[in-house]
């Protein structure tokens, strides 16, 4: 990973716990548990999972040309790894 790329992951991580920290939803809900005697430690974790963009020709997107046809195509590369990475495989037929 490029250093480029590591300090905006680093910023999506600074603006995620921003957001939390400043949230006056959660800061009331923290403020009643506290009146209810009880001290609140919130521990969150966030996993930032990046994937490469696929350059897909204009012409075919999502498994569809440009007039809207299909052509049977239904799922890129990044979908058939994300599949594989639940354990689920898709049955490829001869056409």
């Amino acid at each position: 990973m490029n250093q480029k790329l590591r300090n905006l992951v680093q910023q999506l991580g600074e603006a995620i716990h921003e957001s939390v920290s400043e949230s006056e939803h959660i800061a009331g809900v923290v403020k009643d548990i506290r009146k209810q005697g009880f001290d609140v430690l919130l521990m969150l974790e966030a996993t930032i999972g990046l994937n490469e963009l696929e350059q897909q020709p204009s012409a075919q997107m999502a498994g569809t040309e440009k007039d809207g046809e299909d052509t049977g195509e239904t799922f890129t590369a990044q979908d058939l790894n994300f599949l594989k990475s639940l354990r689920i495989s898709i049955e490829e037929h001869d056409r």
